[in-house]
């Protein structure tokens, strides 16, 4: 269906994003590509799409590819019919209704009467319903923006489609419609995304690094399971590799010993036989050079070992080298945190909530507060936090302290650098080289030390908010999260979900993802109806 030969791309500042893909994709075959963020992702995609070329290299493809971009922000000007390309069509079908019927209009609308009927039924679907086609994208949530490009598959009916973080914006509702889909479609199918679930109704994971692309055969779940397979046998190879340079040590040091007794043992013996200085001059130069050899044999038997053992832990992942260590909450168990009773709030004298809500939140618990887009969820959090008051009924909230964490990390301030934010967690008065160490932890090396927290990544700004839970005294007793895994890649997702999982307190939850729901050890849900 498409092949890469040989592929990269060079960014216009001259940096080599990667180098030497290939990759070859059968018809209706139902693919991932995974990566850290900054590998090439979305560009790839792109390439693929025909909307960039390669820096060098070739690329076939059978037909033209649907593109359904991450990125929905670029279309706000544009009505919804221009955003998926059938603008020319629908004005083509309206001119010939209207008695218009050129050649030009009827080539245009290339027999395709049913093309309304077919956007009503595509927007239906997706739970678009009553969606204008000439109405403006900028009107229209991130989440219904990313339904319309998805409605523009069945628009289509394309043999190829790209995905590129499909679910960023979607609730669960539309999550579900787009595993059913990828399940059910004949396309053949790349899709870019961190959502576990998704990538679990792939068929294969295509892991992009910046010299290649390394294959798995099955699903996300299966690829974990060789990634950890792999990780295994990296920390054995580097177990044995330790052992083995000891022992190369040891040894060395042991004929080191050896031939050093022998060497006095000669120094005796030629003294007492009272050897002519010539023969016992070269007999001292040749226990010399006899040692020199032993050592250099034992040296370089080193230093080859030594040599493989830093190439074997450059190939040890960053995230296992990450320790955490921050404390948890010192709250007795079963201590009502929360208490709702009929509460409800208006925004514009409209109730956010059709049926009041009543919940308790014990201390120790861990809990999920699921709703679709619109539910409010948000809301409850900002009641629970005390940003808001109800409008009817009461809620009761006992002394704790609680830790909000946000997808944009908000806790960070943008304006301090990294060793900077660092220091404002530091109440325990550690000094600066053990927070450099921490830091170094979290792979924060000297180089981001004093660049600006404005300019990390999702992911980093993630492991700098972690790194500051190790370094402040007081642990929180309780821990909020509001979708706090949608602009990280899958790598630092799974990193964020050992940390927050390794974490004994009370725990409150919003997210989509079920798999990360999961991890963090959710017992129980909070459903919240319109």
């Amino acid at each position: 269906m498409f092949t890469l030969q040989n592929l990269s791309y060079i960014h216009p500042d001259k940096e080599l994003l990667f180098d030497s893909l290939s990759l070859s994709v059968d018809s209706k075959a139902k693919i991932a590509l995974i990566a850290n963020n900054g590998m090439g992702k979305s560009t790839l995609l792109k390439i693929i799409a025909g909307q960039i070329p390669p820096s060098t290299g070739t690329i076939t493809v059978s037909s033209k590819p649907f593109y359904v971009p991450q990125i929905v922000g670029q279309f706000d000007d544009l009505s919804v019919a221009q955003a998926i390309g059938i603008d020319s069509k629908l004005n083509a079908l309206s001119a010939i209704l209207s008695g218009n019927v050129s050649e030009a209009n009827l080539s245009a609308l290339n027999d395709d009467w049913m093309l309304e009927e077919r956007c009503s039924e595509a927007f239906s679907h997706w739970g678009l319903s009553g969606l204008a086609l000439h109405a403006k994208m900028k009107t229209l949530s991130g989440g219904q923006k990313t339904k319309v490009f998805l409605a523009g598959i069945k628009i289509h009916n394309p043999e190829i489609v790209l995905l590129d973080e499909p679910t960023n914006h979607l609730d669960g509702t539309g999550r579900d419609l787009l595993c059913r889909f990828i399940k059910e479609t004949s396309c053949t199918m790349v899709v870019v995304s961190h959502d576990r679930m998704l990538l679990n109704q792939l068929e294969k994971m295509c892991e992009l690094n910046r010299h290649g692309i390394k294959i798995y055969g099955g699903n996300y779940d299966f690829y974990r399971e060789q990634k950890t397979l792999e990780s295994t046998a990296l920390v054995n190879s580097l177990e044995d590799k330790q052992k083995s340079l000891r022992k190369a040590k040891e040894t060395e040091r042991e004929a080191l010993e050896r031939q050093q007794k022998r060497e006095v043992q000669g120094r005796k013996n030629t003294a007492k036989g009272g050897l002519p200085p010539i023969l016992a001059g070269a007999r001292k130069n040749n226990a010399e050079n006899s040692t020199a050899r032993l050592k250099g044999v034992h040296t370089d038997k080193i230093n080859i070992i030594s040599q493989e053992l830093s190439d074997l832990r450059k190939e040890i992942p960053d995230r296992d080298k990450i320790k955490f260590g921050f404390d948890n909450s010192s709250l007795h168990q079963g201590k009502i945190l929360i208490e709702a009773k009929s509460v409800n709030f208006a925004y514009d004298e409209k109730t956010v909530w059709k049926n009041p809500l009543s919940f308790q939140i014990l201390s120790g618990e861990r809990v999920a507060i699921k709703g679709g887009n619109g539910s409010g969820k948000t809301t409850l959090l900002q009641l629970i936090l005390g940003n808001i008051e109800p409008t009817c009924g009461v809620i009761f909230r006992a002394d704790n302290k609680t830790l909000y964490i946000d997808q944009e990390y908000s806790l960070l301030n943008a304006e301090l650098s990294v060793y900077e934010q660092a220091q404002a967690f530091n109440d325990s008065a550690l000094q600066e080289y053990e927070i450099k160490i921490r830091l170094n932890r979290f792979l924060f090396s000297s180089t981001f030390w004093d660049k600006p927290c404005a300019v990390l990544s999702g992911g980093e700004r993630m492991r700098l908010l972690l790194c500051c839970l190790t370094i402040t005294a007081q642990s929180p007793d309780v821990i909020v999260l509001d979708e706090p895994t949608n602009n990280i890649d899958i790598q630092n997702m799974e990193l964020f979900a050992t940390a927050v999982g390794g974490y004994r307190g009370t725990l409150i939850a919003v997210s989509h993802d079920p798999y990360f729901l999961k991890q963090v050890n959710i017992e129980r849900e909070i459903v919240l109806e319109m």
